[in-house]
């Protein structure tokens, strides 16, 4: 089987996938975490890699920028091949002073300025929220791996404009509690529900908009090592 979007075969992937953003930040993950690893889609040039770690098979396959492309790929994966969880990698802009840059944030329920929730014809307002296995796996590798100090969990906002954040929105979400931003988690915990299947996000803080802090390109490329271990013990712990 394959779509517009993905020229896998049906069983080319793992029961869990993970989705940075970046197709670069897919390979790295496939190059120096996987076994066995091979290449399973290429098409527009968002790489689709399958192997092992730690003995599971586990998928790993860039989203690209901004909900409406990770609802496309999210969708077929739930939807054609029979993928089961998806646990978003990427990362976020940290808007509370307890969260510092180089740290984790798990979004246990995602925010929007998007009207995306639209194509469910909600007769009402949509809470996007994580799967709380996911998220109880999660907790308890980030425990095992030493970097529990590490994560903050809590509720993330999924924005629709990189360059529309303004000091006044900043301190509005801010005020009622929202850890971060970041541009995805939504659109995938919405898709996930109406599948029926599971969902998670987990993001590392690249910039402190509050504080003016942040990391250089390649460290966000190739730095988020602690985040790609914590997403791969918890594909492993699901395993179980």
């Amino acid at each position: 089987m394959s779509t517009p979007h993905n020229s896998a075969a049906k069983g080319d992937f793992a029961k869990t996938v993970l989705m940075p953003g970046d197709p670069k930040r897919a390979k790295y993950i496939a190059e120096n975490f996987l076994d066995n690893v091979r290449l399973v889609n290429d098409v527009r040039g968002i790489q689709g890699y399958t192997g092992n770690y730690k003995g599971t098979p586990v998928s790993v396959m860039a989203s690209g920028m901004g909900m409406p492309s990770i609802a496309i790929y999210s969708y077929e994966l739930y939807h054609f091949y029979d993928v089961e969880n998806i646990i978003r990698i990427g990362s976020c802009g940290s808007i509370s002073n307890s969260v510092p840059v180089h740290d984790m944030v798990i979004g246990m329920g995602a925010s929007t300025t998007s009207r995306i929730v639209h194509q469910y014809h909600l007769n009402g307002d949509y809470s996007a929220i994580c799967s709380y296995a996911l998220l109880e796996k999660a907790m308890h590798c980030a425990d095992t791996l030493a970097l529990k100090d590490k994560v903050h969990v809590g509720n993330i906002l999924s924005s629709d404009a990189f360059y529309g954040e303004t000091p006044d929105m900043i301190g509005q979400w801010s005020t009622m509690g929202v850890l971060a931003i970041e541009m995805e988690a939504a659109a995938l915990y919405m898709n996930a529900a109406a599948a029926g299947k599971r969902a998670l996000c987990i993001c590392t803080v690249s910039d402190h908009l509050l504080n003016g802090e942040h990391l250089s390109s390649e460290e966000r490329e190739q730095g988020f090592t602690d985040m790609m271990r914590l997403a791969l013990e918890t594909a492993v712990a699901l395993d179980k």
